[in-house]
């Protein structure tokens, strides 16, 4: 155990220890389907509302080609593993929390018949892992509804499978020692915004994270440590156990499955502002927060219905937060909204050092708040006993790759992001009027 403050914090666990001990034939990486970030469920039950019949693929990628995956993961292991998460059922428990809990100020934000289909319908599609290029490839494909939730779990599948490679090549001692300094390193990343009780922060670490345990203790120690400055984390089984606050709303995956879908230019282009009408049917209130930035975020403020700017704020991903906050509030300002009102969220490869920054510029401005996510649960760099970097994290993304056959494609306002078909991409681009723009080197 840990103390903070002098609470006690975490659970009886030698990271150490268990790293080094494993006596068991698997030792579950995901151990419910809980185990996911709480947009994932709003996003699956909107899908199930809309677009039950619709057919798609996605797929695991890793950005970080350097890191061969192939030579380091065991597949057969990683096989193993994928096919514990798709044995799992949700439990009874699990459903009555959804079903009873409230979720951004609103209760049954579930629907009973959504419910009834989790516990008892609910499945996961078929896959495929191979090798190619050094790099492991894992294929997802089924109906939308079966293929939407093994984002997360296949992210953090591959990135502890990653971890627990790393950590066998350690002694017990040595392990002592990188457990000693990665505590350390969150500890003083934490001293620094103990100072400043305005600031808001949510843990988005799920997807690449270090391990489950690892990413656990880290909640409980912000918990403590943190206050009322963590609103809560993004991972649903932790919210769940813990009493945290479960947060998220959506992501990039439904504009482009709405864009796929499109049957002309036309509706291409419509496709940004029809995925919020969609939306907002379902859900309200701090839920209303959109994702400009898969097809460019400018094009899409300059052609958003003015109804779009009663949203509750915006989630800035590709673009400088920076640059896109401000973008925001001068358009907010432009249609008559005030800006103090509405919520601003930065969420890509943030470290405490962007977040101390990103509060001080738009503090009194906008509500500002910050979704930490790798940078905090996976940050071992310069950690390691021996000095080697295998416990960096990856830029690990899973992405869908078909809708009903088509391709789907991704802009972004950083072009190193974009995926799709390279055609597509530049029939996007003309039908959008968004410029490529070459954003920051994709670190996680």
């Amino acid at each position: 155990m840990s103390r903070v403050g002098g609470e006690t914090v975490g659970m009886n666990v030698n990271f150490a220890e268990r790293a080094h001990n494993h006596n068991w034939k698997l030792d579950p990486i995901v151990r419910s389907l809980l185990d996911t970030d709480f947009y994932k469920l709003l996003m699956l039950q909107f899908i199930w509302k809309n677009f039950p019949r619709v057919h798609v693929t996605s797929e695991v990628t890793n950005r970080t080609v350097s890191v061969r995956l192939s030579e380091e993961i065991p597949m057969a292991m990683l096989m193993d593993q994928m096919e514990h998460v798709r044995g799992l059922r949700f439990r009874r428990s699990e459903i009555i929390w959804l079903a009873g809990n409230t979720f951004y100020g609103t209760r049954t934000i579930f629907e009973p018949a959504f419910l009834e289909w989790l516990e008892k319908d609910f499945r996961l599609s078929d896959y495929t892992v191979t090798e190619q290029d050094g790099q492991v490839v894992v294929c997802f494909e089924g109906l939308w509804t079966e293929v939407t939730m093994w984002e997360v779990y296949g992210l953090a599948l591959v990135s502890e499978m990653k971890t627990r490679a790393a950590l066998s090549t350690l002694s017990e001692l040595e392990l002592d020692v990188l457990y000693a300094r990665a505590k350390t390193k969150l500890w003083e990343k934490i001293e620094r915004l103990r100072g400043l009780p305005e600031v808001r922060i949510s843990e988005f670490g799920t997807r690449r994270r270090h391990s489950f345990l690892w990413q656990e203790y880290v909640v409980q120690v912000m918990r403590v440590a943190l206050g009322a400055s963590l609103s809560g984390t993004s991972n649903t089984f932790l919210a769940y156990k813990h009493d945290l606050e479960a947060m998220g709303t959506n992501a990039h995956e439904l504009p482009m499955a709405m864009a796929a879908l499109a049957k002309d230019n036309e509706q291409l282009h419509a496709s940004q502002y029809r995925v919020l009408e969609l939306w907002q049917k379902s859900y309200g209130g701090e839920l209303l927060i959109m994702l400009p930035d898969t097809f460019g975020t400018t094009q899409f403020l300059e052609g958003a219905p003015d109804w779009v700017a009663d949203w509750t704020g915006q989630r800035c991903d590709s673009k400088d937060p920076f640059v896109a906050g401000d973008e925001y509030i001068a358009w907010l300002t432009e249609r008559g909204r005030d800006a103090k009102k509405k919520r601003l969220i930065a969420s890509d490869g943030l470290d405490v050092e962007d977040i101390l920054r990103l509060h001080e510029y738009f503090h009194g401005r906008i509500r500002f708040s910050a979704g930490w996510g790798t940078l905090l649960t996976n940050d071992f760099r310069g950690c390691h006993p021996r000095g080697e970097t295998v416990l960096e994290p990856m830029s690990l993304v899973c992405k869908l790759m078909t809708v009903d056959g088509r391709p789907a494609v991704k802009l972004s306002d950083n072009a190193r992001k974009a995926t799709g078909p390279a055609a597509e991409i530049a029939r996007y681009r003309r039908v959008f009027g968004s410029v490529a723009v070459e954003g920051a080197l994709v670190v996680v």
